[in-house]
């Protein structure tokens, strides 16, 4: 079985909409919900440096850009995963695996990572504003 060229392109289009999406929304809890400088605190209570979690979420805003715009998406799909990563390490591992257990569980970021690592592997998407420079010359 191959893979449909027509229809190929816009499977990556949604992906990158929805990766993107997900990291505007956990940017915003970040920012409207949390507050900066409250997230800022619950680094710190991990043992994080505090100004960590305003380049998260600075982090986790261009990121999303890049995804939803398709601005080099396979290469910005890639460089979200450290912050999964890191929410994994500190928080959601942990906890568990169940994301229902308390601090929530680690499956959840793992979908969203090899989500990533899928649309990093597949494409640039349909409408994509730059495609990435990843391919070789045929």
């Amino acid at each position: 079985m191959t893979t449909d060229p027509r229809t190929a392109p816009y499977a990556a289009l949604l992906l990158r909409l929805s990766l993107g999406g997900l990291f505007l929304a956990h940017a915003g809890l970040k920012f409207f919900v949390f507050t900066p400088a409250g997230t800022a605190g619950f680094f710190a209570s991990l043992g994080l440096p505090g100004w960590l979690a305003y380049v998260t979420i600075l982090w986790e805003v261009v990121g999303a850009a890049a995804l939803i715009l398709g601005v080099w998406p396979r290469l910005a799909a890639l460089a979200m995963i450290p912050v999964l990563l890191g929410a994994i390490a500190t928080v959601h591992g942990p906890a568990g695996f169940f994301f229902t257990n308390p601090k929530g569980g680690w499956e959840f970021l793992a979908f969203w990572i090899a989500a990533l690592v899928a649309l990093a592997l597949t494409g640039d998407g349909a409408h994509a504003l730059r495609p990435t420079p990843l391919r070789r010359a045929a």
